[in-house]
């Protein structure tokens, strides 16, 4: 049935790039914009034209809830960025992980603001239209989102991190919705991350050059062939090539090209390094400014609450360490 509703030769949007694989797979990569209903359209049109056998979006486990979420919950969740959720973040991930988390996040809520629109539209799109066709997999295709923010902080110096850390904090240029379909030809988002990370080529190797490795090994997993059902154990096993529609950020898509004849190896890229002297100093540096903002509004309330918060052990033992970490340098 599936089989018969494909169309031979779709008319598929010019955001739609098709790869082949040395068995007669097909992999149809749809480039996208996260913040655009253009792209949301493409996706629902090459997911209904081509009948795939698996859908893989550029998402990890970490992400998954946004599928699930309507677009009211989310733009509400991304315009909400406060202490709670950085708290949550860094109990989560660590400190430098949970900060960088929040970091990005700004940038996808300065963009939510600026247009009215929840990221991640054609990931909703993808799953529901997925959902229709019979017997399509669902993939997560992306490496997992602390994997990627430990390797982008351990490529840092001190200072770039401060650096990167300023420029995101006081992030504020605005965009229209035309900015967004001009950059049909490269993600918006990923655009805005690329110029601030510029000048940092290991940053910009892990989050997006990395990435690129990753997404490309997850979308020829998928389009390994199909074992058709046997009537019994004695027939002979027999394979049909699939049929997959991949669904990543348009800035994606050029490294996803290039690496698609590569013979791929995740496991370099999976790894985390273990933290440096620099990423232990920022990390110091980082809770001694929650003690300190939160020894200023204690100041605010009284001196009597100030020296309770001073004498609790978890503030002792941060000064103690500090002091060591400033005899040390």
């Amino acid at each position: 049935m599936k089989i018969k509703k494909r169309q031979k030769k779709p008319t598929l949007p010019s955001t739609v790039t098709e790869l082949d694989t040395e068995d007669g797979s097909k992999v149809y990569v749809v480039g996208t914009a996260h913040f655009s209903d253009s792209s949301k359209k493409d996706v629902v049109k090459t997911i209904q034209d081509v009948q795939p056998d698996v859908v893989v979006v550029e998402l990890c486990q970490y992400r998954v809830s946004m599928l699930k979420m309507d677009e009211k919950t989310l733009l509400k969740e991304a315009k909400e960025i406060n202490l709670e959720k950085l708290q949550q973040a860094i109990k989560q991930n660590g400190v430098m992980s949970g900060l960088m988390q929040m970091l990005l996040l700004k940038v996808s809520a300065h963009i939510t603001e600026q247009l009215g629109m929840a990221p991640g539209g054609e990931f909703r799109e993808a799953f529901k239209e997925a959902s229709k066709v019979p017997f399509c997999k669902f993939h997560l295709g992306d490496r997992p989102i602390p994997v990627t923010f430990k390797r982008a902080i351990a490529a840092l110096s001190f200072w770039q991190k401060v650096k990167l850390a300023w420029g995101l904090c006081f992030l504020s240029d605005p965009i229209s919705k035309d900015d967004v379909e001009k950059c049909k030809q490269k993600d918006l988002l990923e655009q805005m991350m690329a110029e601030m990370i510029g000048e940092f080529p290991d940053l910009h190797r892990t989050i997006v050059s990395e990435r690129d490795i990753y997404l490309t090994y997850m979308l020829k997993q998928a389009a390994k062939q199909i074992e058709l059902p046997r009537a019994s154990e004695s027939e002979p096993r027999k394979y049909i090539p699939a049929v997959v529609v991949g669904v990543v950020g348009m800035g994606h898509v050029p490294g996803i090209e290039k690496n698609w004849n590569s013979d791929l190896n995740i496991q370099e890229i999976m790894s985390v390094p273990p933290p440096s002297a620099s990423n232990k100093i920022f990390k110091f540096v980082i809770k001694a400014t929650v003690f300190g903002l939160m020894g200023y509004g204690c100041y605010r309330i009284g001196q009597r609450t100030v020296q309770f918060i001073l004498s609790m052990p978890a503030a002792q033992n941060y000064l103690q360490k500090l002091t060591e970490i400033r005899s040390h340098h």
